[in-house]
């Protein structure tokens, strides 16, 4: 299983980006995937999950409204477009996949906003 996270950067408060998450080695789509953050300091946090399908998604309260996850299945990548962003949304974003009963995560991408 392998998975790369880009589209990280530095933006302006009320700025936005889009994240990637490539893929492979794995079948894509039966794994549900999800995002997660990390900034400095604190703990791992949840930020967006999908069904395997795209039909379901779930988001944490502070992200809703802002972030939106999808993902194309046949391209094997997740995508979490994140806009009016704040600078306590700086962190490290993974990617995670849940395969055979097993989560599996990518290096992240790190995402800045500050002014």
């Amino acid at each position: 299983v392998q998975l790369v996270e880009s589209g990280g950067g530095l933006v302006q408060p009320g700025g936005s980006l889009r994240l990637s998450c490539a893929a492979s080695g794995f079948t894509f789509s039966s794994s549900p995937m999800s995002w997660y953050r990390q900034a400095p300091g604190k703990g791992r946090e949840l930020v967006a999950t999908i069904s395997n399908t795209g039909g379901s998604t779930n988001y944490a309260d502070s992200m809703k409204g802002r972030f939106t996850i999808s993902r194309d299945n046949a391209k094997n990548t997740v995508y979490l477009q994140m806009n009016s962003l704040k600078p306590e949304d700086t962190a490290r974003y993974y990617c995670y996949a849940l395969w055979r009963g097993l989560n599996y995560r990518g290096p992240g991408t790190q995402v800045t906003v500050s002014s």
